[in-house]
């Protein structure tokens, strides 16, 4: 699953994710391995790691847009073009993802 139109790949920012979250207006998919996201997640974040994403994209509720975020930005620029691809409109990419969020010292949430 490679992306081929990575630049047109719509990014938010950590804090525009916050707002988004708080909002309750996009869904938080974390695309990174089940043994990162048990590390440290941002709260509310759904787990479904980048290699299972076309298989289980039929799976995913289109009630509401999608941010999608892995550890630095590259996994979740690849699942949101493929998201987006697959008619899942304003998919985003979280830019610096899950390094970002913790550098702007937001919570995690961890197992």
């Amino acid at each position: 699953m490679q992306s081929n139109s990575r630049l047109a790949t719509p990014e938010i920012s950590v804090d525009e994710l916050d707002v988004l979250m708080h909002a309750g207006s996009v869904r938080l998919l974390d695309v990174r391995e089940t043994w990162e996201f048990r590390r440290g997640r941002v709260p509310g974040a759904v787990s479904l790691p980048l290699g299972q994403l076309p298989e289980r994209i039929g799976d995913l509720p289109r009630d509401r847009p999608y941010a999608v975020i892995c550890e630095h930005g590259n996994r979740s620029l690849v699942a949101a073009d493929f998201m987006l691809r697959n008619g899942f409109a304003g998919a985003v990419s979280v830019a610096g993802g899950t390094a970002a969020w913790a550098r702007a010292q937001r919570a995690l949430e961890r197992d």
